[in-house]
């Protein structure tokens, strides 16, 4: 019991001064990164200091550690923790990576932001970006857990059988896993074609939103009235939708009016073109007006315009309707849609 308990104490020591040590050191450069990244206007030192302070304090304490570790007597607890030194350093060091993945991605969305007008190339790269991320957090987790498992001798005594049986465990896993499989190479497959993007405005199942989330295996797409569609992300390479921003957000709207067949176009189609002056929702590009269509009773007029993307076209639509609609009531009420009725007067009999 005595030897146990003297071998016990200086690893509780050597642990308690490694933490110490490591907190200490944490502190003082915190602190200065924190000076440094305060004087600076780049926002790659505060994302730095934000995803991977922390992983950095453990990989210091472990580093600490395993420098004190030979003056522990015990040979036999040495070897003991120098294997579960190997496996936390193993931890710590695929937790950093990723956190240094999250730093990219911090550093690459501050320089492509999307809440500007032309944001084609930051939604290009943000959606490549996105689901690049996610592949190389799944490729750091493997290896970090193969290579944990390395450290096993049992575990490498097996790897001659199972590479023996490899190819048998590969046609297994592969049919079980064909849907799998299929979904996280259309997940490949969309980052690097790039049928859809973040923030592309979509019409998916009859549905019109915005493209919200994509991941490697579902798209989340936010639909107008705050709903989310989750749709299987195979699903925009094997079935149509409509993409309203593919190469550019310009949108043109129609506005239908119906009225009588006495009304003047011509004066239709100048207070038109007058509205759309006066509207900041207009891009000035398109301003149509014509006579698509006519019934035995009504006219059907389309009022054609431009916006520079589909929000802003749908209330510039909504604004020309409402505006000729009381243009036509106000000036020429004589022309609004009507039924007529012909009433003969009957013959005279004699």
């Amino acid at each position: 019991m005595d030897e146990l308990q003297n071998n016990i104490q200086p690893v509780i020591w050597l642990s308690a001064i490694a933490v110490f040590a490591g907190l200490f050191g944490h502190f003082v450069i915190l602190r200065l990164f924190t000076k440094i990244a305060g004087r600076t206007e780049n926002k790659f030192d505060e994302s730095f200091l934000k995803h991977c302070s922390r992983p950095l304090l453990w990989l210091a304490v472990l580093l600490i550690y395993r420098w004190l570790l030979p003056i522990i007597p015990s040979r036999s607890y040495i070897e003991k923790i120098t294997q579960l030194l190997s496996i936390l350093f193993i931890i710590v060091t695929s937790w950093l990576l990723i956190k240094v993945i999250y730093v990219l991605e911090d550093y690459v969305f501050s320089k492509f932001d999307v809440d500007v007008k032309d944001n084609l190339k930051a939604r290009k790269v943000r959606t490549q970006l996105g689901v690049l991320k996610r592949i190389a957090v799944v490729i750091v987790i493997i290896l970090a857990v193969g290579t944990m498992l390395m450290n096993f001798e049992k575990v490498r005594q097996l790897g001659s059988t199972i590479l023996a049986s490899a190819g048998i465990i590969g046609i297994i896993v592969g049919i079980a896993a064909q849907r799998t499989i299929g979904t996280l190479i259309a997940g490949i497959q969309i980052a690097m074609t790039q049928p859809i993007r973040i923030d592309d405005v979509v019409i998916v199942e009859s549905e019109w939103g915005r493209i919200e989330e994509i991941t490697l295996t579902y798209v989340v797409v936010k639909i107008w009235d705050m709903r989310r569609l989750i749709v299987p992300i195979t699903y925009f390479i094997e079935k149509p939708f409509q993409n309203w921003t593919r190469t550019s957000a310009d949108i043109l709207g129609t506005v239908f009016v119906y009225v009588d067949h006495t009304v003047p176009v011509e004066e239709i189609r100048k207070q038109l073109q007058e509205i759309l002056q006066k509207s900041e929702l207009w891009d000035g590009k398109v301003c149509i007006l014509q006579v698509t269509n006519t019934t035995e009773k009504t006219v059907e007029l389309r009022a054609l315009t431009s916006a520079p993307d589909a929000s802003t076209a749908w209330n510039l639509r909504c604004h020309i309707r409402e505006k000729l609609v009381e243009f036509i009531r106000t000036n020429y009420p004589d022309t609004l849609p009507k039924t007529r009725v012909l009433f003969e007067k009957p013959l005279e009999t004699k």
